[in-house]
């Protein structure tokens, strides 16, 4: 699961360059190479010397300036942006489409497993002094990132609606707002310009501190020298970088760290019940690559030849396709890994029952494990132990946590 969530958190960084380079060309013309390099430069700094606490400093930075962002680009598009009616009923967004009735189901399963890797929830999550805390901090997000991701989305209606988007030549959807804020005055591009970079800014740098924390913590165990995590993650710099500038859709990215979680999720979730005591790695790494397997299958049946399957894996043609190949890999990927994991599961028990019949040893496969012992040796299950065992006022980390991981 280590290895999972590093590449997530690389193909989020990639994620992050991209649509910064994406919006530096969009709003000024310039190339957007300079814009990332220097990102990359600055938030390394300042992340190696500072650590997560300096992450924790441009968050609320980064929150102020959504909120001014907001603030800002709800006036000035409501006094500048004129729509051509026209385009209402010609670009038939308000119609019922087949696309709208699948993201309903994809969204929620692409965003719900891919959360699970995002080690900077994680961090967020134990960094939190007490349940209350937990409960108060991510009730007052969900209401603030509603609002936020309302006002953002329906900015894309409006660009279409104005002739800003697709524009001449085609932009990609995912900078809809931002093609949109292009044809305000140009001291409003100047200050959009700005709070663009501070934001992906605050965001990049959580991701390079999350990967820190992934990599000394859940991959070393705490045994290798912080520093020498650090330079990796700095290396490892130069070649999101390059993925960034060649990747061609945001939104592709975003949908190959989707799918890798769809897949890899439901088996990891079952592990996490404490009835399922049974479950083991073994099945969770096995339904995790047979999901991916089965989109592969999949794709190879629904377009008749292997090439189109592994194209599917990597969702080359997105989610705006007028077919079901999108939605039939988010929908194979969960209950493929599903039967893969308790295929893995069978074999695992069915060999394990034979070794012992062999060897006249008692059969244990369904043993329960002692109580109060940890399951490995990883911090997350020392986490969850303590968590359980000790008051939340004595516990390091809240019992929500703990019972949750």
């Amino acid at each position: 699961m280590q290895t999972y969530r590093l590449i997530t958190l690389f193909l989020y960084m990639v994620a992050e360059l991209s649509a910064l380079q994406q919006i530096i060309n969009a709003l000024t013309g310039l190339n957007g190479l300079w814009a990332v390099i220097v990102q990359c430069i600055v938030t390394t700094i300042y992340t190696s010397l500072g650590g997560f606490r300096i992450s924790f400093i441009t968050d609320n930075i980064q929150g102020a300036m959504v909120v001014g962002l907001l603030i800002l680009g709800v006036i000035v598009v409501g006094v500048e942006t004129h729509i051509d009616r026209s385009l209402v009923q010609s670009s038939d967004l308000l119609g019922a489409s087949l696309l709208g009735w699948q993201l309903i189901y994809i969204l929620p399963v692409a965003i719900l497993t891919n959360d699970f890797f995002i080690s900077g929830f994680w961090i967020r999550t134990f960094a939190s002094k007490t349940d209350k805390d937990l409960r108060l901090g991510t009730s007052i997000a969900t209401v603030a990132v509603a609002i936020i991701l309302t006002l953002v989305g329906a900015t894309g209606l409006l660009a279409a609606w104005t002739g800003a988007w697709p524009g001449d030549p085609p932009q990609a959807g995912s900078i809809a707002f931002f093609l949109l804020l292009e044809q305000l005055p140009a001291w409003v591009v100047g200050i959009v310009v700005v709070l663009t970079v501070s934001l992906s800014t605050a965001a990049f740098d959580s991701l390079q501190s999350a990967m820190v924390s992934t990599g000394s913590n859940d991959l070393f165990r705490n045994k290798l020298n912080l520093w020498w995590i650090r330079l990796a993650v700095v290396l490892i710099i130069f070649p999101v970088a390059v993925v960034a500038l060649k990747s061609p859709s945001v939104l592709q990215i975003y949908l190959i760290s989707d799918l890798l979680s769809a897949s890899s999720i439901p088996v990891l979730v079952i592990g996490l019940n404490s009835k399922c005591y049974w479950w083991r790695g073994l099945e969770v790494v096995a339904g995790g690559l047979g999901g991916l397997l089965t989109v592969f299958i999949y794709g190879t049946i629904y377009y008749g030849n292997a090439q189109g399957g592994a194209k599917l894996m990597l969702l080359e043609q997105s989610l705006y396709v007028d077919d079901w190949s999108a939605f039939g890999a988010f929908v194979a990927a969960p209950i493929g890994g599903l039967l893969w994991g308790f295929g893995a599961f069978a074999l695992r028990v069915g060999l394990q029952w034979a070794v012992a019949r062999a060897r006249g040893q008692r059969f244990d496969a369904f043993d329960r494990p002692p109580t109060g012992s940890s399951q490995g040796t990883d911090s997350v299950g020392s986490a969850s132990a303590d968590a359980d065992r000790e008051p939340v006022a004595n516990a390091k980390t809240p019992s929500i946590a703990g019972n949750l991981l």
